[in-house]
């Protein structure tokens, strides 16, 4: 039986592991809950999970990480201010189940020196496909990672095409169901880029040796090639629960928490190469992670207040991503990395990127 927290538990990632629990009162225990702001939900779901521990807000919730004996933490919150969660659930010594990508991109090395050897393990689908399939050979082995994207609602477009597209359009993406900042971001493909800068992170493989393809299907979530010329794919039908049962239990599977592909039908994936004239967050997030310090930080936040103008219909689409760029070039950190100095580096961030938009 794991004891588990949930941070984040009104959202997307929250639900469905709560559903994963749901459904394997055998296998696992809800200790405690951490919400945003959705008091009346928060309590919802602490009544039918019979839950006393509860929190409103990171700065609690970090506390409730810290209070509360659990043998797993899966945090889901969105956006940096999960760092503070993570890095709480990290030195109590929990398994970070990490579906909150933003606290180790922007954390970086203060997060990797808190972490134990296999104490993380990564929620998002395709940095959980890529620790399954990492289980096929040794580290050595290891020539390239491969992450998949969905293309976003844009995929195909032109650079030129995308000047006039509508935050509604942006938010219609053809695979998942996510929150306004993660949706945007994929349409972008910043959520790309930031997932380059994790897996960078997770598993220590140099930017150059890894790439993204565009994988409309959804199926293969991510691949890993070996030195030997094979590439092994880590392939199910679009749904979190399968990687969040992981995160929850890993390496442990669940039986029966995913609907497995029908091998009797026909199939068709197909594979393109990122247009990195149309879409160059990644190319820009890889610029980003190499400068390591503050810059991710400073990328990810000027990218929040940025999405936020274009739905308030301040900017245009391609804005986001100039206003980004523009934001990460004029950045000077100072000193040495600590989370203070990560906190000045984001408040300088978006209001950098507020005066770029405003």
């Amino acid at each position: 039986m794991r004891r588990v927290i949930i941070l984040g538990s009104t959202g997307s990632i929250g639900t469905q592991a709560l559903d994963v629990i749901r459904r394997n009162p055998e296998r696992f225990e809800v200790v405690a809950l951490a919400a945003g702001t959705d008091a009346a939900r928060l309590a919802a779901q602490s009544a039918e999970h019979r839950v006393e521990d509860t929190a409103l807000g990171a700065e609690e919730a970090e506390h409730l990480v810290r209070d509360v004996d659990a043998d797993v933490v899966l945090n889901g919150i969105t956006g940096s201010v999960g760092l503070g969660p993570t890095l709480a659930a990290l030195e109590a010594g929990r398994t970070l189940a990490l579906a909150n990508k933003e606290s180790l991109i922007v954390g970086g090395d203060l997060v990797r020196a808190a972490a134990s050897p296999g104490q993380i393990v990564p929620v998002d689908s395709e940095h959980s496909a890529i620790a399954q399939t990492l289980r096929a050979g040794s580290d050595r082995e290891v020539r390239r990672l491969v992450l998949t994207a969905s293309g976003g609602p844009f995929r195909g477009r032109t650079r030129r095409s995308l000047r006039g597209v509508t935050p509604e359009e942006a938010l219609a993406h053809p695979t998942w169901n996510m929150g306004r900042v993660v949706t945007t971001n994929s349409s972008t493909l910043v959520n790309k880029g930031l997932e380059v800068i994790e897996a960078r992170l997770l598993f220590d493989v140099g930017y150059d040796d890894i790439d993204v393809t565009i994988h409309p299907q959804s199926v293969v979530h991510s691949m890993v090639e070996f030195i030997d010329g094979s590439t092994i794919a880590q392939a199910s039908p679009p749904d979190m629960r399968l990687p969040i049962s992981l995160g929850l239990d890993w390496p442990n599977r669940v039986p029966g928490i995913g609907v497995p592909l029908d091998w009797t039908e026909r199939h068709t994936w197909t594979f393109e190469p990122v247009d990195a004239d149309a879409f160059p967050a990644i190319d820009l997030a890889k610029r980003v992670g190499r400068a390591g310090g503050t810059y991710p930080a400073v990328f990810n936040a000027a990218n929040e207040q940025a999405v936020e103008a274009f739905h308030e219909r301040r900017i245009g689409f391609l804005d986001i991503l100039e206003t980004v760029e523009r934001v990460v070039d004029a950045h000077e950190p100072e000193g040495a990395l600590t989370r203070e100095a990560l906190a000045e580096a984001e408040e300088w961030a978006r209001r950098t990127a507020d005066s770029l938009v405003g």
